[in-house]
């Protein structure tokens, strides 16, 4: 019989404090050396880093919501056997809203306009194409907006996640009905906000505006797919683990085969949103729109642009092509990483050719900081999972879960 309780273990644990330590150590040793610095190279390295895992990490675990909610407005009821495991990594949205919040905070405030070069007013005023986006490309309807959002997402993932609690105990046919239109509603709400923010209005202002005389269509939906499919990753991590350590019995090969299409068929359209984008302003050729790829594809970044497609195209989709591949623990696990590691890199390549230029860097401090965050997830999710049961027995779906066949 399977445990219906996480217990956090000492392994997990060490791994833990591991990613933690080595990931703060960095952090102090960057505020020293590169925030502290005289040199404008290294202060620029430092918030660009930040804002890059910041916005990363915290794309990723609020698709974990989005996730929730979109199969709540679906009335699906397969994930019931793991959905505590999205609940808990969703609980992490406040934390690295909080921290997003501070890094935006220090550049906003610390007028970083090496990041943003819409925090210039002077640059602004003689920029025909920047003082034409000054109506929302400026520091208070940045920090507002951003407030705002963090703000929806985190109130409206707790109450989702609240809502869930009630499934641990026996409901009437009534309480049942009530149950299912209460999280229909909220998830609905949240979907309908999730489509103002990630799937338009945040990627142009966190990211987009890095560019800020560049602008894409598809730029939003790209942001999305990317940080979706880490996050869809991110949850087959954690099943797995769960599963390999006795837990979530009601979870079988099934409902880490639809994890995998997740995966797979996500990968497949980040392919077909970065072909749209590239493509067509490649064939173009119109410099106000190549002056976005062109660092990207010479110079120093130019490997990373294409091990980009290769890490989070050509491999999960060779990969997980097969159904008995999304049925492996082994090669989801593998991939998992993979697929997450890969899309940092996305994020990498979105972030540090607009703001660190021909000075890359890729060392000690951009892996230090991914250690801090993938530290800071494990440890979250794991008090989030052991609040509470891991599976809500008494969901009106949960049979739904437990005959799932794929």
């Amino acid at each position: 019989m399977s445990k219906q309780q996480f217990e956090i273990s000492a392994g997990y644990k060490k791994w833990t404090n591991i990613l933690l330590g080595a990931g703060v150590l960095t952090l102090a040793l960057g505020v020293f050396f590169l925030a502290m610095s005289k040199d404008e190279v290294a202060q620029t390295r430092f918030w660009a880093v930040l804002l890059q895992n910041s916005v990363f990490f915290l794309l990723v675990v609020n698709a974990s919501m989005f996730f929730i909610c979109a199969t709540t407005l679906a009335m699906g009821g397969w994930q019931m056997a793991f959905r505590r495991v999205p609940e808990a990594i969703s609980s992490l949205v406040p934390v690295f809203s909080a921290l997003a919040f501070l890094v935006f905070a220090g550049i906003i405030f610390g007028d970083k306009h090496t990041i943003y070069h819409w925090l210039d007013k002077e640059h602004v005023a003689h920029d025909p194409i920047l003082k034409g986006k000054s109506a929302f490309l400026n520091p208070k309807f940045f920090m507002i907006w951003t407030i705002i959002t963090m703000v929806v997402w985190s109130l409206v993932g707790a109450k989702m996640r609240k809502l869930s609690s009630q499934a641990d105990e026996p409901m009437s046919l009534e309480e049942s009905k009530k149950f299912i239109w209460n999280n229909t509603v909220w998830g609905a709400i949240f979907i309908v906000f999730f489509a103002l923010t990630v799937a338009s209005t945040i990627p142009w202002l966190w990211l987009m505006s890095i560019d800020a005389h560049w602008y894409s269509t598809m730029y939003s939906w790209y942001t999305f797919v990317s940080s979706f499919v880490a996050g869809m990753s991110l949850v087959a991590l954690f099943v797995i683990y769960l599963k390999n350590n006795d837990q979530l019995g009601y979870v079988t090969e099934e409902h880490l085969h639809d994890l995998g299409k997740f995966m797979f068929a996500f990968s497949v359209f980040w392919t077909y949103l970065w072909y749209s984008q590239f493509m067509l302003i490649w064939y173009a050729n119109i410099p106000e729109e190549t002056v976005y790829f062109k660092p990207r594809l010479e110079g120093p970044y130019k490997v990373i642009f294409f091990l980009n497609l290769i890490t989070n195209f050509a491999v999960p989709l060779l990969l997980l092509m097969r159904s008995g591949a999304k049925r492996s623990f082994s090669t989801v696990t593998v991939l998992a990483i993979l697929i997450i590691l890969g899309h940092w890199m996305d994020f990498y390549q979105m972030v540090m050719p607009g703001t660190m230029h021909e000075h890359y860097s890729l060392g000690w401090f951009e892996f230090g900081i991914l250690a801090l965050y993938a530290g800071l997830i494990m440890f979250f999710v794991g008090k989030g999972l052991a609040k509470k049961p891991l599976i809500a027995k008494y969901h009106p779906f949960i049979k739904e879960s437990t005959i799932h066949h794929t």
